[in-house]
């Protein structure tokens, strides 16, 4: 028989069974993305009631975005100065439900203080005439838009276009990702921080840089989620100052604008922010993911090493154009060496990884050979990155039979690869990084 035959029915054959398969993945990212929110809604939900009423900790709305509405809804409409304590009081008994008081030992050590750059009033002035109730509801919806979105905009920076179930795919894994669906639960701004990255990542591949350039002045509003991408883009559009200016255009006249706006509604803000992202620090304890993993010492000589290792590794695609795969792996290399190295460990900022993870998965599904280290590698990753949603299926499968003592030990499973995921998503890109280097390398000596 012809082997060009048995090849060509091979691939026809193929091609009939894809939306077959493309289908089953798809029904198969719905049911585990259920079972996540199923577990953060009646499992872990359950749990923290039950630990709260254990050890008389208050509980309130617990939303984040409530302490930056109610600072903007005062500043705004009475002049009162979000930082000052009188306002942090009044953001505990809406966030808490009651002010803490220093001498019960078990109430939370977050005093939920206005650490955010005045500025992200601005983002709030529509909500600040309405009751905080509909404002709450509207903006879990508007992060659960923004989630879904986010995977086409990073598909777009990244240069991998793919079947439109596909997209569905990623974008109902998304949904159900435990530190999305933790972000939407407790409404937390670094979805929408994470999202305006997102934007300005797919308006550079389009070529839209000034538009790109604002967009990153508004993620700002988390700076310390924000500087390593800033530092990023800024060498980069150095780098050819003549085509890219337009960027650094666009991200110079929102910061002015945003900065002088600040200042008008509240004159010395810069101050008071510095001092209370200082009492933020010090209350809260926060870490890095490698100092909670390495320790203070060990951690802080990694963070160094990673931010050495990326600066080395996407110094050479910084004359990259923003139409090259190459700008949008070196830019996702930046956003995953964010999580490893900025003071926060909580879960709801890896949304950040998800574009090193779309380059890791399309570097995957290429032909190429990989080496055996790096598949074994790139399996464990996997494992890390699935986690999850195998754990919060078992235990929504088992939930007639959690009992609240068994649950009390069991619902931590699906946050057991919390801080290793980072660490081998940043690994695994830095890798493929270096990989698409030493290829473009051996290819320009060849042709010479």
């Amino acid at each position: 028989m012809d082997p060009s035959a048995v090849a060509t029915r091979s691939n026809h054959a193929s091609l009939r069974d894809r939306p077959l398969v493309l289908a089953i993945a798809l029904a198969v990212a719905v049911l585990v993305s259920a079972s996540t929110w199923f577990y953060v809604d009646y499992i872990l939900r359950a749990q923290q009631i039950a630990d709260a009423r254990a050890h008389d900790r208050p509980r309130g709305n617990l939303s984040d975005l409530y302490p930056r509405w109610l600072g903007a809804r005062e500043l705004l409409r009475h002049g009162r100065n979000p930082y000052g304590a009188e306002i942090t009081r009044e953001i505990q008994l809406g966030y808490y439900g009651r002010p803490l008081d220093p001498s019960r030992p078990n109430d939370p050590k977050d005093q939920q203080g206005f650490a955010y750059p005045v500025y992200v009033v601005f983002l709030l002035v529509p909500t600040i005439d309405f009751p905080f109730t509909p404002v709450e509801a509207g903006f879990r919806w508007l992060l659960i838009a923004l989630a879904a979105a986010t995977v086409v905009l990073w598909l777009r920076m990244v240069r991998w276009k793919v079947h439109f179930t596909c997209i569905a795919f990623f974008s109902v894994l998304a949904l159900g990702w435990l530190p999305m669906v933790q972000g939407i639960k407790l409404q937390q701004l670094s979805l929408l921080v994470a999202a305006s990255f997102a934007a300005c990542g797919a308006c550079l591949a389009g070529g839209w840089l000034f538009i790109a350039g604002g967009l990153l002045a508004l993620a700002t509003i988390k700076p310390q989620l924000t500087w390593p991408l800033v530092l990023w883009l800024l060498v980069w559009a150095a780098s050819d100052w003549r085509g890219r200016r337009r960027f650094v255009f666009g991200f110079a006249l929102v910061m002015a604008l945003l900065f002088a706006g600040a200042e008008w509604v509240l004159p010395g803000w810069i101050g008071m922010f510095t001092a209370a992202i200082r009492q933020y620090h010090h209350y809260t304890q926060n870490q890095s993911v490698l100092v909670w993993m390495f320790g203070p010492i060990a951690g802080r000589i990694f963070e160094i090493l990673c931010t050495l290792a990326c600066a080395a590794l996407v110094w050479h695609s910084r004359r990259e154009p923003f139409t090259s795969p190459e700008f949008g792996r070196a830019t996702a290399l930046v956003l995953a060496l964010t999580v490893v190295i900025v003071p926060m460990f909580a879960p709801y900022n890896q949304v950040l990884l998800m574009p090193a993870i779309l380059v890791l998965l399309k570097s995957a599904s290429s032909p190429e050979p990989l080496l055996p280290a790096f598949r074994l590698a790139g399996a464990v990753g996997l494992l890390l990155l699935v986690w999850p949603w195998i754990a919060t299926f078992g235990l929504t499968a088992a939930y007639p039979w959690l009992t609240p003592a068994l649950r009390s030990h069991v619902w931590p499973m699906p946050f057991y690869s919390n801080f290793m995921l980072p660490i081998f998503v940043f690994g695994l890109a830095a890798l493929d990084q270096w990989s698409h280097a030493a290829s473009g390398l051996r290819e320009a000596f060849a042709a010479e």
